[in-house]
């Protein structure tokens, strides 16, 4: 099972054992908003009727933290996720979980994790939803860096 920490995680082996990238489509689909993937999806053409095996269901996890990096872990709080699984008509399963209560990300994300799986249409995949909604999120990283660097302040101690 991969699993991500920023809210997002799946339970497909790919065909193929690319389990790599797998994680990669997980990890663009957590960072991303729910509309971006649908846009981005829509560029596949429209997608197989996929049928609810579990869920979209939401639910609770507790959240652990530690103090540094490796402080002893204690319980932060709990979090609101939302899961599903999904089956193509080919059989194919794909399983997401989505940090809140959109319904709607968690069973698109569950869908091409289970297109992913069949193996035949991941370079689609790879090319209209992964490379621009990974190339947004780096996009959004750098102004954030750009913004806090603008507000970094220098201090310094003169020695007599």
């Amino acid at each position: 099972m991969t699993s991500q920490a920023n809210g997002h995680a799946t339970g497909v082996e790919p065909q193929g054992g690319d389990a790599r990238g797998l994680k990669t489509l997980m990890d663009v689909l957590a960072a991303s908003p729910a509309g971006e993937i649908a846009a981005c999806a829509e560029a596949l053409g429209p997608l197989p009727e996929a049928a609810p095996v579990r869920g979209p269901e939401t639910g609770l996890v507790m959240v652990r933290g530690r103090i540094g990096g490796d402080g002893a872990p204690f319980n932060l709080g709990e979090a609101t996720v939302t899961r599903a699984t999904v089956r193509l008509e080919d059989g194919a399963v794909g399983h997401a979980y989505a940090l809140g209560q959109d319904r709607a990300k968690a069973t698109l994300s569950a869908t091409l994790a289970a297109l992913w799986a069949q193996g035949a249409r991941r370079a689609d995949i790879e090319a209209a939803v992964v490379a621009p909604l990974a190339e947004a999120r780096a996009r959004e990283a750098t102004q954030t860096k750009r913004e806090a660097a603008a507000t970094k302040v220098d201090f310094f101690t003169m020695v007599r």
